[in-house]
């Protein structure tokens, strides 16, 4: 991935990430939407970050290793400025109430 991309994947992010995934010898691509709530290792070589979504009211976490060569993209949707290095917070409210929070420590 690239620099740019990797410097803007920072808590709080509403994120898309491409991964492929190989199925026997077929191979497709899977997109995971949603909010970046952890970063961790910085940029070494084991970073991962931490990304979770609600699907049909069952939250869902995905952690994603940064130099994965399995992830073919990462869209930045929106950037919000929080004032957690973890937001771990989010996993115990609603979706509207997380909706809510990151709205009003949005800083565009």
């Amino acid at each position: 991935m690239e620099n740019s991309i990797l410097e803007k994947i920072k808590p709080g992010a509403s994120i898309r990430v491409y991964e492929k995934i190989k199925e026997g010898e077929k191979s497709r691509t899977s997109m995971f939407e949603g909010t970046v709530i952890a970063r961790k290792h910085g940029s070494e070589i084991g970073a991962t970050f931490t990304v979770r979504r609600v699907s049909q009211g069952v939250g869902l976490e995905k952690i994603f290793p940064l130099p994965s060569p399995n992830i073919e993209k990462v869209e930045i949707l929106k950037s919000p400025r929080v004032r957690r290095a973890k937001l771990y917070y989010l996993r115990r409210e609603s979706e509207k109430e997380t909706r809510r929070k990151l709205r009003k420590e949005t800083d565009i």
